[in-house]
């Protein structure tokens, strides 16, 4: 079955996302939200002051943007890349506030806060009972896959990022 998809007015100054409309010819606004993706601290991840060794946190970070275009973009990165498009990280910036622990369940926010012609910034967060573990920040930039070279956001990738973009 084919569903339209229609652009609704922002409720209250929020970011709406196009969604497919409803079976009866409705569309219900999506606010903006962040991406959360959680996972548990392993003992290999961590160094001999016990916490989770700085480095691990950058995977932790590269996991949840997996897991973000798995579950927004159909195919998953996969599928972006098998289109001729990827995209490599050109920045990225940490903030350590407290450590993580071996069999912490924590939890990573990631929330894109810019898509720009090129390339997307995402500003995260990983955090254990809601308190803050680390802030960090990411701008990757999209690129031929195999090649090289800036390549545009290809318009599926950046309609299925909209819901997660800060509004």
């Amino acid at each position: 079955m084919c569903r339209a998809i229609r652009r609704v007015q922002p409720a209250r100054g929020r970011k709406v996302a196009p969604r497919p409309a409803a079976d009866d010819g409705s569309t219900l606004p999506v606010v903006s939200r962040p991406f959360r993706h959680r996972i548990r601290v392993r003992y290999s991840e961590c160094d001999l002051q016990g916490v989770v060794f700085n480095a691990n946190y950058l995977t932790y970070l590269d996991d949840a943007m997996t897991e973000l275009f798995r579950t927004a973009l159909d195919g998953g990165y996969r599928a972006m890349v098998e289109a001729g498009v990827d995209m490599v990280v050109a920045e990225s910036s940490l903030r350590y506030l407290a450590p993580a622990r071996f069999d912490d369940e924590i939890e990573i926010e990631a929330t894109v806060t810019r898509l720009g012609t090129t390339g997307m910034t995402t500003a995260m967060r990983i955090m254990r009972g809601g308190a803050v573990l680390t802030e960090a920040e990411l701008r990757h930039v999209f690129v031929r896959a195999g090649e090289g070279g800036k390549a545009p956001i290809p318009d599926a990738v950046r309609a299925a990022l909209e819901p997660y973009e800060a509004g």
